[in-house]
């Protein structure tokens, strides 16, 4: 049987309180981490797309994620909670993790362990961002912001699959001079959106690559964005628009800001 393809974290550092004797409280030691994951489905199905990979910022923000979660006696328990973390996103099919503590003794102390399914719960996502649609930002924003440029003049709408497409590379074009001008990071696919959105830093969407393909998606920003909203953790859109058009219909528990630019 053809062995699975795996990807991994090797000798990732980081410091934590932990452990369950009195010496140990009150006292951070760095920790070890080295986890290799077994993929559901192998990388050459990928077509080098990184949307269609497990990303390798999943077992980072596992780790991150794991010790945020509380103070852990034992580095067993630490383990499991980041294979949960790990096994959560379905092209995980299996997870080894080794947690090793430096600090404790003449060397390397610890634990690995090998799952395929969770033995724990995984924590919920928490991590809603703010949706901006704007000609030009007064100011940089701060946090987990995804900013996707309004167009001036944009075309009339179109079931041309040529002129939607042609639509979208301007708003990309858009996105590009947009992040020049006020030195932000581009970000095209879903594995990008979600690590700014984890590391709460904005950052400015060129949305052809995500959206060609689903005509639902429309070929406005305005469409485009009630899209996102739909498939992410956004809790608020914010729209600058120059002319008092009627928006699409938000969906239910959005909240949106209109600002007359």
């Amino acid at each position: 049987m053809e062995k699975p393809d795996r990807i991994h974290l090797r000798d990732h550092v980081l410091s934590a309180e932990i452990g369950a004797f009195q010496s140990e409280r009150g006292r951070v030691q760095r920790l070890r981490f080295t986890i290799s994951v077994d993929l559901a489905d192998a990388v050459s199905g990928s077509d080098d797309q990184v949307d269609r990979i497990l990303s390798y910022d999943v077992l980072t923000q596992a780790v991150d994620t794991a010790l945020s979660d509380r103070r852990y006696a034992l580095v067993e328990t630490l383990a499991e909670k980041i294979a949960a973390e790990i096994l959560a996103h379905p092209a995980a099919a299996r997870v080894e993790v080794s947690v090793e503590k430096l600090d404790r003794g003449p060397g390397a102390l610890g634990i690995t362990i090998s799952r395929d399914a969770p033995r724990v719960a995984a924590t919920p996502p928490d991590l809603p961002c703010e949706l901006m649609v704007w000609r030009a930002p007064t100011e940089l924003p701060r946090g987990a912001v995804v900013i996707l440029p309004a167009i001036h003049d944009p075309a009339p709408p179109s079931t041309s699959i040529a002129r939607r497409r042609i639509a979208l590379l301007t708003l990309d074009q858009a996105a590009w001079a947009l992040a020049e001008r006020i030195g932000l990071e581009i970000a095209e696919t879903r594995t990008e959106l979600d690590a700014a959105i984890h590391d709460r830093r904005p950052v400015i969407w060129a949305p052809a690559r995500l959206a060609a393909d689903d005509a639902a998606a429309g070929e406005t920003a305005e469409t485009i964005a009630f899209w996102l909203a739909a498939r992410m953790p956004v809790r608020r859109i914010a729209f600058s628009l120059a002319e008092p058009d009627p928006l699409p219909v938000a969906p239910d528990g959005l909240a949106v800001t209109i600002c007359r630019a």
